[in-house]
This record gives C-alpha cells, sequence and structure tokens, in this order.
C-alpha cells in the first residue's frame, strides 16, 4: 500500500484536465481545509474531491469498481469503512464552515459529457 499515491492519480487529472479546459481556476490539495480537498475554488467557497470507488467504498451498487477483497476482510473492512466514516465526517465540518462539497467517484469519469454537465451546474451555481 504504499506505492498506493492519493495524489495526482488518473482520475483526479482527467477532472482537473476538463476543469481547466472550460476555463475555472482552483487551488490543488488545499492542507488548510478539513479532508484537503482535491480541487479547492475559494473565492466560490466549493470544493472538489475526487474519490477512488475502492478506497472510498463507493455505495452505488452498480459501481463494479468498490468490489471488496476476498482475502483478509479483518483488515480490510475496518480501513475502508474508516475511510468512508472520515469522508463524511469531513464533508459535514466543511458545510458547516460554509463550503459546497461535490464529491465525483472515479467510476464517474469514463462518461465525460455527463461529468462536465455536473461539474458546470456544481460550478455555476
Amino acid at each position: 500500500m504504499a506505492r498506493v499515491r492519493s495524489k495526482n492519480m488518473r482520475p483526479e487529472l482527467v477532472v482537473r484536465k476538463l476543469i481547466f479546459a472550460l476555463g475555472y481556476r482552483y487551488r490543488l490539495h488545499a492542507r488548510d481545509l478539513p479532508g484537503c480537498p482535491d480541487l479547492a475554488f475559494r473565492p466560490q467557497r466549493k470544493v472538489i474531491f475526487v474519490h477512488g470507488c475502492f478506497w472510498h467504498r463507493h455505495s452505488n451498487s452498480a459501481c463494479a469498481l468498490a468490489r471488496l477483497p476476498k482475502s483478509r476482510l479483518d483488515f480490510w473492512l475496518p480501513k475502508l469503512e474508516g475511510n468512508r466514516d472520515r469522508d463524511e465526517k469531513n464533508n459535514k465540518t466543511l458545510r458547516r464552515q460554509g463550503w459546497k462539497v461535490l464529491t465525483i467517484w472515479e467510476c464517474e469519469i469514463k462518461n465525460a459529457r455527463r461529468l462536465e454537465n455536473r461539474i458546470r451546474r456544481f460550478l455555476d451555481a
């Protein structure tokens, strides 16, 4: 697991490239905000998290990427559920501080048009 990166993964790069092409500017990995959001739009007080379906336990039943491993469930279940709980706590904290939060899942980047529309609605609102 030491080789698993938390920044600059392919889904995040796809989202960043799309948002930049749409003309929006952002700050990366805002460490001063709860959860260190992947993209922060400070003037609008909006943040975007790009989550891997496996690591953050995407709850969509249609998502094949969120499957559990077949071995060592006693290790993986608490770890992955802990990630999900931490994400929920960070989202609540951000919302209490007046930030709007959008979570983009790894499986959602496949449909570029739908992703673009979702990002536009979030950032233009």
